[in-house]
């Protein structure tokens, strides 16, 4: 089956990104899918089934013509995009979005350091040794010294992104590269699937920290909330890092084009 999807996708990929489109193409998905189940059911194998799918369903240059729509390329055709500047893009995709989830851990990790320094000059080993004025003077210099890289990974991020801006405007891809593309995609969704679970995970036991120390000492509580923002931070760089590797994947295959568009046109 994903065979014949990325054959679907290939074939509307110079199409406009309209509901009409849409709604075409999720048409035609589902009566390949049942032919294809008819045929699997009927004794073919998995490469006679998708053979006999494609040819039938293959060509709808006839359809396009009868539902006028028309295609995208013959006037101002759209560039297509070169190997390397695919791999490239996919590359800055992915340190963007580590110095992102980076920037953010940091900003997060700041006031968690802030309010344990705080609580460990009231309660902790550094009662007596510095004020809790003084603590609180340390935790906001390191919570500053924190952002200011943070804010720096953010712009810098935006600067490498900046350099393929141009593909918002259109592209195409030839159909070996979109299908190893398709083939890395399926292969990193494992991976995609379990930061995603180690993530949200995190973001439910996170409170549990403050549970358990609010049971031991009330006045400990501040040592749960600490550890709190320590397993949010890693949570949100999971779901920023990753979810920028997936987007790469999902823009370069305009996986969500249609679904956006038709879903704009309503």
């Amino acid at each position: 089956m994903d065979t014949i999807t990325g054959y679907l996708n290939n074939m509307f990929a110079s199409l406009p990104r309209t509901e009409q489109t849409y709604k075409l193409k999720q048409d035609l998905l589902l009566s390949m899918e049942d032919k294809y189940y008819e045929l699997k059911q009927d004794g073919k194998s998995e490469n006679e089934a998708v053979g006999i799918v494609i040819s039938e369903f293959g060509n709808i240059d006839e359809l396009i013509e009868e539902l006028g729509i028309a295609v995208e390329g013959t006037d101002s055709p759209l560039p297509q995009l070169a190997p390397e500047d695919t791999w490239s893009y996919m590359a800055a995709k992915k340190r963007a979005g580590f110095m992102v989830g980076l920037g953010v851990m940091l900003c997060i990790v700041g006031p968690a350091l802030l309010i344990l320094l705080s609580t460990l000059a009231e309660y902790g080993f550094l009662q007596g040794v510095i004020s809790e004025d003084t603590a609180g003077i340390l935790g906001v210099v390191i919570l500053l010294v924190l952002v200011a890289p943070a804010v720096g990974l953010f712009i810098y991020s935006g600067t490498v992104s900046e350099k393929y801006k141009y593909l918002q405007k259109g592209f195409t891809l030839p159909h070996f590269l979109r299908t190893e593309i398709e083939q890395r995609s399926r292969a990193f969704t494992p991976t995609y699937t379990l930061s995603l679970t180690m993530g949200v995970c995190l973001c439910v036991l996170s409170p549990v920290p403050v549970i358990t120390w609010s049971m031991i000492n009330d006045d400990a509580t501040a040592y749960g909330v600490v550890i709190l923002l320590a397993l949010v931070a890693l949570a949100v760089f999971l779901f920023i890092y990753y979810g920028s590797i997936k987007d790469s994947f999902k823009f370069l295959l305009k996986e969500e084009e249609y679904t956006y568009n038709a879903f704009r046109a309503q």
